[in-house]
């Protein structure tokens, strides 16, 4: 029985099937879209540092024969073959993808899948809807990639660009003119079944195909395999410019292209000046009911219609789908996503670490989630009791997404990369289990208990923080205070003073201007405060 897959999901080949020579199924379809479907082998860097590895319409192999492209057949809009024990060493993943060949975007694009098939057998079945994406021409299906061992990975991404930009993501580039059309092999493939096939051959066993009535006609767009002879229309889509990689100069060098994001808990690209302590989805104030906002981190752009496909048309207001299409889901392909400036979502399948959170913030999840309680231990509610600064927490673990909110508050995920921040524990919706945390005392004379207390966290990984409206970041300087009772956060660096305008309760005599506890500031330069405009 095949294994349903969910995006994000991996598993090792050998725990899906014993064998190594496997069909890979694709398909997609959408009205009056037509679709490349390609494989790129990248090697360990996740490049395209050899181009002959690029299989599509107009290269349907690689030079040993390992990846194969078969065509339509079976009820797929395109398949593979590919022959695991012959891939080269170089090659460490095999990304498979659909790029929509002209106008239009993935959220056009009806039900979908990518498949692998063993010795005739469906082992694994990864499904999509155009309703996980939006403006992208192009869509990461799934992976094939070297850890060990071989492994799948049900991948899911969309991509802005079409094609060429992807090609361009792997370290390749789109050649001007088409080179001349290669001299036809002698040597016929290894296996190669007609599309009319009735019993798939013992070592590869690609799918049996239905009554010829029932097989769907390839897309325009797609070329003909090795064995079949190219129609008129295929001829001439062919002549169009034919996509190549970078060829490696004398030295055998590969001149490095442009880094890609790095993933999740890994360094990446050097962190710029943090907006609210590198806060990933820093929310903008909304517009006036039925205006456009400038879109929240992760959708669509400003200027562009929210939840509206570009180059489709905008509805007039009526409608169930007009009405709905500005809420529904964001999915960016990272870890943490804001949904809007009052929920996150968090992928538990990436990463690989359980999150924390205050017991009974989820409001929805989905997949196959875990919750069960995190106790503090008995020194934890101890220290907790007695600075006030105690959290009840709930551990989500599994491989699903998990919906976090909590009365309306503002969320904001501030990232960490080895570097910390001092969150008030009321102010703490959700973490990642990696990061350290621990009960920090701010010294002061004058203030009942003789100090205040907060919550550090230090390490790689995110924290959500919760505020009453949208906050302000200011520099720390020699001059910066701030209330103790509208303070949200701050950079660990900072060093903090008691203020001498402290007394024992607020208004305790007639004249008092009610402010109690300031705290004052400083540090280097980078150092930052957070403050909400609300007083708790």
């Amino acid at each position: 029985m095949a294994r349903e897959f969910q995006r994000g999901h991996k598993a090792k080949i050998s725990d899906l099937t014993p064998g190594t020579d496997l069909y890979v199924g694709v398909q997609i379809s959408g009205p009056g879209l037509t679709f490349d479907i390609s494989c790129f082998g990248l090697d360990a860097n996740e490049q395209l540092s050899d181009d002959r590895y690029f299989i599509f319409f107009n290269q349907p192999k690689s030079p040993e024969e390992s990846i194969q492209l078969l065509g339509a057949q079976a009820g797929d809009t395109e398949s593979f073959r590919v022959t695991l024990d012959r891939i080269p060493a170089n090659i460490h993943k095999l990304s498979f993808t659909a790029t929509i060949d002209g106008a239009g975007q993935m959220s056009q694009v009806g039900p979908g899948y990518i498949r692998i098939v063993a010795g005739g057998e469906e082992v694994v079945r990864y499904a999509f809807t155009g309703s996980e994406f939006t403006t992208e021409r192009a869509v990461m299906l799934g992976d094939f990639y070297l850890k060990d061992v071989w492994r799948f990975a049900a991948v899911g991404q969309g991509f802005d660009g079409g094609l060429d930009a992807l090609l361009k993501n792997f370290g390749g580039e789109v050649a001007e003119e088409a080179p001349a059309a290669p001299q036809q092999q002698a040597a016929a493939p290894s296996f190669a079944p007609p599309p009319q096939a009735t019993a798939p051959a013992p070592s590869f066993g690609a799918p049996a195909a239905p009554q010829a009535s029932q097989v769907p006609q390839p897309a325009p767009s797609f070329g003909a395999s090795a064995a079949q002879v190219p129609t008129p229309q295929q001829q001439q889509m062919h002549a169009a410019p034919t996509i190549a990689a970078p060829m490696a100069p004398m030295g055998g060098t590969v001149l490095p292209p442009a880094p890609a994001p790095a993933p999740y808990g890994q360094p990446g690209q050097p962190p710029q000046q943090p907006q609210f302590g590198q806060v990933p989805g820093q929310p903008v104030p909304a517009a006036p009911y039925g205006q456009q906002a400038p879109a929240p981190y992760g959708q669509q752009p400003p200027g562009m219609p929210q939840g509206v496909p570009q180059g489709v048309p905008q509805a007039a207001g009526a409608g169930l789908q007009a009405a709905l299409q500005p809420y529904k889901e964001t999915a960016t392909g990272q870890r943490w996503t804001p949904q809007n400036q009052q929920l996150m979502r968090v992928d538990l399948t990436m990463g690989g670490t359980p999150v924390l959170a205050r017991q009974g913030s989820m409001v929805m999840y989905q997949g196959k989630v875990d919750f069960s309680y995190k106790g503090a231990g008995f020194a934890g509610r101890i220290v907790g009791n007695a600075t006030g600064q105690e959290m009840q927490l709930m551990r989500c673990t599994g491989r699903g997404q998990v919906f976090l909110a909590e009365d309306g508050s503002h969320l904001h995920a501030i990232e960490l990369q080895g570097d910390g921040i001092c969150v008030s524990a009321e102010s703490v919706l959700a973490f990642d289990e990696s990061l350290q945390h621990e009960v920090r005392r701010i010294e002061g004379h004058g203030i009942p208990g003789g100090a205040l207390f907060t919550m550090q966290f230090q390490g790689t990984g995110t924290v959500i923080v919760k505020t009453h409206g949208v906050p302000v970041v200011l520099p720390v300087t020699p001059t910066t205070f701030a209330d103790c009772n509208a303070i949200v956060a701050w950079s660990s660096a900072s060093q903090v003073i008691i203020s001498s305008q402290v007394r024992l309760r607020r208004n305790a005599y007639p004249g008092h201007s009610g402010e109690t506890v300031n705290l004052q500031f400083r540090g280097a330069p980078g150092n930052f405060i957070v403050v909400q405009p609300y007083e708790v």
